[in-house]
């Protein structure tokens, strides 16, 4: 594996020191609940609809599946060889994280259109967050013209396809230091065992962890499980 961390990793880690060693080194002990996974698939549909505003894009992930440590060099053959061209699940690999961005578009005079596409309906600390590790990653592979978020507009803000996109470029290029010590630190947990952190309420926000049935076993005081 070319990588330690990626968007989603970085995000659990942000949230729980443990949380993140069992996503690296034993994910198989996650449970998503029913109401989780059709949020996932609902986050998926919303995503399709907005790739499809881009009729010529190029799925990597269609054509490389799972082989995730093959995105970014496909990604840097496309981006050389064909101007203008519109990726999805573009890939950028920098101190040791991977990110796979939803849809870049590329200029033609070389620079990058990043969106990143959100389903919820309001533009979250959680979207930005993600956002601004993967503008420290690309933007350390290639030049940014702008980096935006996409995110549900059903009230038919910025017209009536239903996106909201809001270019957040300026703001996520300020907090390259704050990223580069937190990815550092999190490269740091991952070098030892797992964390003995205990269970509180930070199993529970920004999202509900997949692993609290597993931390939470031999605890005496269940009262925040159940």
């Amino acid at each position: 594996m070319s990588h330690l961390l990626s968007k989603s990793k970085y995000i659990r880690g942000l949230q729980c020191d443990r949380a993140l060693w069992l996503d690296v080194f034993n994910p198989r002990l996650a449970r998503y609940t029913a109401e989780q996974m059709r949020r996932f698939d609902r986050g998926r549909d919303f995503e399709y609809a907005f790739k499809s505003t881009f009729p010529d894009g190029i799925d990597l992930s269609a054509e490389l599946k799972r082989n995730v440590d093959a995105y970014p060099a496909r990604t840097a053959e496309l981006l050389e060889k064909v101007d203008g061209v519109a990726l999805f699940e573009a890939g950028f690999l920098y101190d040791d994280v991977l990110v796979l961005a939803d849809v870049v578009h590329q200029r033609e005079d070389g620079t990058l259109d990043i969106y990143e596409v959100k389903s919820g309906t309001a533009l979250s600390d959680t979207y930005k967050r993600d956002a601004a590790l993967q503008h420290y990653v690309i933007s350390h592979c290639r030049e940014v013209r702008s980096f935006s978020i996409v995110y549900n507009g059903a009230d038919g803000v910025n017209g009536s396809n239903g996106f909201n996109i809001v270019d957040l470029t300026e703001e996520l290029a300020a907090q390259h230091d704050e990223i580069a010590r937190n990815v550092a630190a999190m490269k740091e947990i991952l070098r030892h065992g797992e964390p003995a952190t205990p269970t509180g309420q930070h199993c529970l926000e920004p999202y509900a962890c997949p692993y609290q049935h597993y931390c939470a076993q031999g605890v005496r005081q269940m009262s925040l499980f159940g």
